[in-house]
């Protein structure tokens, strides 16, 4: 394998190339966990990875509960599919709430005043309720846990430790506005695993999802730490291949999708236009293998590039090859892009039809400049 081995056997085990599938939730499951702070951009992801899905499509999903958004494995929001939400949340929690322990005695947040909190939202949230951020602060207020004019960076702890207490999740959305509901209301069939069982679970479905990657990529992903990471391969080791390219060992499946599935010639600069926080950059520590050539000895000048769109980017062949942005507007989504270099032909087509899925993604007509 070479670097455009590795980026474009991601593409297919990512599923943004091969067989789409059919459902959000069969993009979440697969992926095990999809980052979403950005709600717009992680819809938007899991439609790349499947057939005809659009927007509307997703959200009725989430509305209806076949997939959840909590803080779950780093410090931020991440989609999951019920069933899976609660081993996630045993397994990684600890390793965040450790992470931000110092957020914690910053605003002093201690277990007991933690304990009433969640104790607090739970009673509220029973019998199927689902409260916005600020009915919940109004219900702690009202039990006079916290002040009338709380910091809203308190908050925010508030409510992200009682996610990652399993106490709370995602509701559906009410108009923009996100609600939260309870968590063994919300999954009621979620599973629980015994620690090592988890921890082998989730190693052997990241590295089938998106091998190659590498020990430091998995720690990454997860928020676990290294031990933990080579813990996980040790226990599956026997079902993933390895290789060494350049020092560095990547491990994956023997039944690699990349190896079955990924045509000799992959299509005419197959092309992907995607959001920030998508996960084929998120899921990986080292991102060098998705650097164009032209770029060699200039990481920093090409991050800069990227960021300059929020990180939205225009990806070809598994590698970026510039950066895109969108504009909402009444009756149109207006896309302008942002190439590093000119493109040729056949990578201005395959760029085209991944900027008209994008508004059928929407339903809403494109003005591309």
């Amino acid at each position: 394998m070479d670097n455009l081995d590795i980026v474009r056997r991601r593409l297919y085990n990512q599923r943004l190339a091969g067989d789409p599938f059919e459902k959000p939730e069969d993009v979440v499951s697969w992926l095990v966990a999809v980052q979403a702070q950005d709600y717009p951009g992680a819809t938007w992801s899991l439609a790349l990875r499947s057939e005809g899905l659009t927007s509307a499509m997703i959200d009725q999903a989430f509305a209806d509960g076949k997939i959840l958004r909590t803080h779950v494995m780093r410090p931020t929001w991440h989609f999951v599919a019920p069933v899976d939400i609660r081993w996630l949340l045993e397994l990684t929690a600890p390793r965040v709430k450790t992470t931000m322990a110092s957020y914690f005695r910053k605003f002093e947040l201690d277990d007991a005043i933690l304990a009433q909190t969640n104790a607090a939202m739970a009673k509220a949230l029973m019998g199927g309720n689902q409260l916005t951020r600020s009915e919940l602060e109004s219900t702690l207020q009202r039990s006079e846990i916290i002040g009338d004019n709380e910091n809203r960076e308190r908050i925010s702890f508030i409510m992200m430790r009682a996610e990652l207490d399993g106490v709370i999740c995602s509701g559906g959305r009410r108009g923009k506005q996100f609600t939260y509901a309870l968590l063994e209301e919300r999954a009621p069939q979620a599973r629980t695993l015994e620690r090592e069982e988890a921890l082998a679970d989730l190693t052997r479905r990241y590295f089938i999802s998106r091998s190659p990657a590498t020990v430091y990529d998995f720690s990454w992903w997860s928020g676990l730490t290294v031990g933990d990471a080579r813990a996980g391969l040790e226990m599956i080791g026997s079902q993933l291949e390895s290789e060494e390219i350049d020092g560095t060992v990547y491990w994956y499946s023997p039944d690699l999708r990349g190896k079955q599935d990924m045509p000799v010639k992959p299509p005419p600069a197959m092309t992907h236009l995607l959001p920030t926080f998508d996960e084929y950059f998120l899921a990986y520590k080292d991102r060098s293998a998705t650097l164009d050539p032209a770029f060699t000895g200039r990481q920093l000048e090409y991050m800069d590039l990227i960021a300059r769109d929020n990180g939205q980017t225009i990806v070809i062949d598994g590698r970026v090859a510039g950066t895109w942005r969108r504009t909402l507007r009444r009756n149109a989504v207006h896309v302008t892009l942002n190439p590093f270099k000119p493109l040729d032909e056949t990578q201005t087509r395959a760029v085209n039809t991944a900027t008209e899925r994008f508004g059928a993604f929407l339903e809403t007509p494109v003005i591309l400049s």
